[in-house]
C-alpha cells in the first residue's frame, strides 16, 4: 500500500529554518502532484506549498511565499519543504499528500480534498 513518511520536524527560534522531507513508496511522484499542508491546534489544515512534478510548476500560499520552497528527489522518491525565515505562526504538524484525485489542479493543489495519500504528519514548533 502506499505509504508516505514526513520528517525533518521539530524546534526552531524565530528566523531559522527547517527541512521536511517526505518518503513516498508504492508511488512514484515522478509526474504527479505532491502538497504540503500544515494544522494548528484549533484550526482548519491549510495547504502551505505544493507542485507538480512533471514540470517543476510550484503553488504557495501567500503567508510562506518568499520563505518556503518545495521540492523533490525523483531518484529517492522524495519530496522536500525548506521553510527559511520561519515565525512562530508557522508553529503546527506538517503533512505531505500525494495521488492527486484529478489532473490538471494546478493552484488547486493547494487543497486538501485533492489528495489521496497522507503522511502521518511531523511537529514544527517556533518559538520567539
Amino acid at each position: 500500500r502506499v505509504q508516505a513518511v514526513e520528517s525533518g520536524g521539530g524546534s526552531a527560534q524565530a528566523g531559522g529554518s527547517l527541512r521536511l522531507s517526505c518518503l513516498v513508496s508504492e508511488y512514484s511522484i515522478t509526474s504527479t502532484y505532491i502538497g504540503w499542508f500544515r494544522q494548528a491546534p484549533g484550526s482548519e489544515r491549510e495547504g502551505v506549498a505544493c507542485m507538480y512534478t512533471g514540470r517543476n510548476a510550484s503553488y504557495y500560499a501567500d503567508s510562506v511565499k518568499g520563505r518556503f520552497t518545495i521540492s523533490r528527489d525523483n531518484d529517492l522518491n522524495t519530496a522536500f519543504l525548506q521553510m527559511d525565515n520561519l515565525k512562530p505562526e508557522d508553529t503546527a504538524m506538517y503533512y505531505c499528500a500525494t495521488g492527486p484525485r484529478y489532473s490538471g489542479l494546478r493552484e488547486r493543489c493547494l487543497r486538501d480534498s485533492n489528495y489521496k495519500y497522507w503522511g502521518q504528519g511531523t511537529q514544527v514548533t517556533v518559538s520567539s
